[in-house]
């Protein structure tokens, strides 16, 4: 699977861009702000109907404009694929495929698999739990729908559950069996999605050891720890115990809502003594991983972003890293750089199709 050309209209800095790019890799140039992550996002946008950055969609839209327009072509399956997204501001977004409009945004995830490597993604190193959750969530979602399904009525009824500890202490009673109705819906939710999340740490992790291990050239070891209370106990025997700190506190305190995916290098967490060369190949790892699983599951090539990959990484892991992805396992895949000569040599070691694109100011146009 590939896209084959896009079309962008007033998305953050770029006004106005059609590309069409090699099925194998393509290379944006240009220096820092120019608009080269903007366009990787409007890629990542048409796969996941959000973007990689921004938790608002209005500030998507250009500034000083009133809309913004993402169209994409796509090769899946021996068939095209044309995915367009709408936005005008102070209204809802529309997603169409083949023209014809999606009534929920959750059918379309998991149509046009995709990986994306980001500096923002040492968040899942130094953020919060919530970080490494969604980690999780987001690659499960691409290849189960009923996963997304389940997450999304848990956290409805979390909100609802929550909303009603907050009742009962404002209006100073409280009502059991009415909140065993939100109970029964997070056990039957989130059996699920624990069930799912164990089996996917329980997979990821050779996949995520073996590159680890081929761009560190095994000089170091690695792990990954899933760290949820269902292991321990029931969620029935969970939500049992923690009732009179959730009355107190006024929120649920235990559930699949505070899982954790611990990461380690040798026997501590990354976090505490990695490296920034360490830190990077953990997160390169990881996301190199997750695309092998997603196509293991899924039968398809997810499209692969590389922004800004190679910084803060030795000349020895940067090739290592290039000699992973250029495996005939990886399809298309887009990269971006501020430095022409580091390109250069990447694409030549690389040996495959591809197109260099210059980046300046939100203009595109095909290097020479």
């Amino acid at each position: 699977m590939h896209i084959d050309e896009i079309t962008i209209l007033n998305y953050k800095n770029i006004v106005d861009a059609t590309i069409s790019f090699s099925p194998k890799l393509n290379c944006f140039i240009g220096k820092n702000g120019a608009g080269k992550t903007n366009l990787l996002d409007a890629i990542y946008y048409l796969s996941f109907c959000k973007s990689f950055f921004s938790h608002g969609d209005q500030l998507n839209i250009k500034h000083d404009e009133h809309f913004f327009m993402l169209n994409g072509s796509y090769s899946r399956l021996e068939s095209v694929e044309n995915i367009t997204c709408g936005l005008q501001r102070g209204q809802k977004k529309q997603f169409k495929r083949n023209a014809k409009l999606y009534k929920r945004l959750q059918e379309h995830i998991g149509l046009l698999p995709l990986v994306m490597i980001s500096p923002s993604d040492v968040e899942l190193i130094l953020g919060g739990s919530d970080e490494r959750r969604k980690f999780m969530d987001g690659v499960i979602s691409q290849y189960n729908p009923e996963y997304l399904d389940k997450l999304l009525k848990y956290n409805r009824a979390l909100v609802q559950r929550n909303n009603l500890l907050k009742q009962f202490a404002t209006e100073r009673y409280f009502d059991e069996e009415l909140l065993s109705i939100w109970d029964n819906q997070l056990i039957e939710y989130g059996a699920g999605i624990h069930a799912q999340r164990t089996e996917f740490v329980k997979k990821l992790i050779p996949i995520f050891q073996h590159y680890y291990d081929f761009i560190a050239q095994g000089s170091e070891k690695v792990d990954l720890l899933h760290h949820s209370g269902l292991y321990e106990k029931s969620f029935e025997e969970l939500l049992k115990e923690a009732m009179p700190k959730d009355r107190i506190v006024q929120h649920t305190t235990v559930g699949i809502h505070k899982d954790d995916l611990v990461l380690k290098l040798g026997e501590h967490p990354i976090k505490k003594l990695g490296s920034q060369g360490q830190k990077k190949t953990y997160l390169v790892a990881l996301k190199l991983a997750q695309f092998d699983f997603i196509k293991e599951i899924s039968g398809l090539n997810p499209i692969l972003l590389l922004d800004d990959v190679f910084d803060k990484l030795d000349q020895n892991r940067v090739k290592q890293i290039v000699a992973a992805v250029a495996g005939e396992q990886f399809g298309q895949i887009f990269m971006t750089d501020t430095n022409r000569e580091n390109l250069d040599s990447i694409v030549k070691e690389m040996n495959a199709d591809f197109r260099i694109f210059n980046v300046d100011k939100g203009n595109v146009e095909p290097a020479k």
